[in-house]
């Protein structure tokens, strides 16, 4: 098979080197890639959102199956666009990535549907969402509408901190058009878990559950990123967490949005929150977690190309999803100053070290290659993941490998999976 990998990040990353391990693929391409995906990939410099010349490129090369990676395509029509022109793709159409797309649109199925979630209320008028807040309770969190790189949330202690970000929201659109629409919701606290599934329209296979680090520095402190660190599986996704939401939360996820007639095939990313009352939903995600994917598909013992397959054919019910019983861990080495102001094009060097050693893996994220050599090119650069039989010996693990990378301005949290210590 040809297989055409979406996307440019470390997700992408993980995807391309669990395709290259299928006995059925024998040629990848990944749009546009970067430096390590180079490895099993050939990249080609056409961007995610470019679907014309994407599906050009598929019918020219006789790709078999394109998997994308990134959340803007998806919501984008990317899937419709690749359909329209008879090719086999994995992911949401655009009228079931919504679910990630628009917040209002989750929140307003999770209410209809009786699936447990946060109170919430969502506003376009910046002025009836201050007159709201003047009767709220706090804390409370504000939601940007649409895709906002991860960082469209706003946690807010005050009256005054929560009437400056519909300011930042909604009237000075620092997340863009994605304030246009804004969700103000009820404060749950208690531990974050995600658990990835694959959907085929009408059934849900979870996978591993997992658990990111959000904010840029350690002790959770700093602004919110893209994920700084990961592992998994999550100690406190007990059995009967997992009961509760495969009754409440995953199927009638999928059931829910197949009776809107916009039935869902591809990766559903439950965000939860384990509250006192039980898991409540934060949020969804319509494709692989990033840095989630470097921890759960090196645990995965399945050929991703068949899940992937029984996905698009609406044959999952035929799949024995299977992980190995042990941890991963992913410790993200960023570009100092991310994710505010950084310098890109420094040399990495030390990234053979990770060629024959089983268990270790490092997951380029933000690289290129420059005069014949691998330089920095986003603020997140590297994921570096590690198993271990539990996730102290995965945490050592991959904190021990960080030392084998060195480029300059390199920055990681020394914290990642703190919450281990805790479990």
């Amino acid at each position: 098979m040809k297989v055409l990998i979406v996307g440019s990040g470390g997700r992408e990353h993980a995807i391309a080197w669990s395709a290259a391990k299928s006995p059925k693929v024998d040629k990848i391409y990944c749009a546009p890639g970067n430096a390590g995906i180079a490895e099993y990939a050939e990249c080609v410099e056409i961007g995610a959102m470019e679907f014309d010349r994407l599906t050009a490129f598929a019918k020219e090369k006789a790709v078999d199956l394109t998997i994308v990676g990134m959340d803007d395509p998806l919501v984008g029509g990317i899937v419709d666009a690749f359909e329209a022109e008879g090719l086999r793709v994995f992911g949401p159409r655009k009228n079931a990535a919504v679910l990630e797309g628009s917040k209002a649109f989750s929140k307003d199925l999770m209410k209809k549907y009786n699936i447990p979630t946060a109170a919430y209320e969502n506003f376009t008028d910046a002025q009836a969402a201050m007159d709201y807040l003047e009767t709220a309770e706090f804390p409370i969190v504000l939601k940007a509408d649409g895709l906002a790189l991860g960082k469209g949330v706003l946690i807010c202690n005050t009256l005054e901190e929560a009437q400056e970000g519909v300011k930042t929201i909604m009237l000075d659109k620092q997340f863009g058009t994605a304030g246009n629409t804004m969700v103000i919701e009820e404060f749950m606290t208690g531990r974050e878990v995600s658990v990835l599934s694959f959907v085929d329209g009408k059934t849900i296979k979870t996978m591993t559950s997992a658990q990111d680090h959000k904010r840029a520095k350690d002790n959770d402190e700093g602004l919110n990123t893209g994920g700084m660190g990961t592992f998994s599986p999550s100690p406190f996704y007990t059995e009967e967490v997992d009961a509760f939401c495969r009754e409440n939360i995953y199927q009638a996820t999928v059931d829910a949005m197949a009776a809107e007639g916009r039935p869902f095939k591809g990766i559903i990313f439950f965000g939860l929150m384990l509250t006192e009352k039980g898991p409540r939903v934060l949020e969804y995600n319509a494709r692989f977690g990033d840095p989630e994917a470097q921890v759960v598909l090196p645990r995965m013992k399945n050929d991703i190309i068949e899940v992937v397959e029984a996905c698009v054919d609406g044959t999952l019910d035929q799949i024995d999803l299977q992980f190995e019983d042990n941890a991963a861990v992913c410790v993200v080495l960023a570009s100092a100053g991310y994710p505010v102001a950084y310098e890109k094009g420094f040399p990495i060097h030390g990234l053979e070290a990770f060629k024959d050693r089983d268990g270790y893996y490092v997951f380029h994220a933000g690289t290129k290659f420059k005069d014949g050599e691998i330089v920095t090119n986003g603020g997140r650069v590297l994921g570096v993941t590690a198993k271990g039989k539990d996730l102290r010996e995965a945490r050592k693990n991959a904190y021990k490998a960080i030392d084998w990378i060195e480029f300059e301005n390199k920055y990681h949290r020394n914290d990642i999976g703190k919450a281990i210590d805790e479990a």
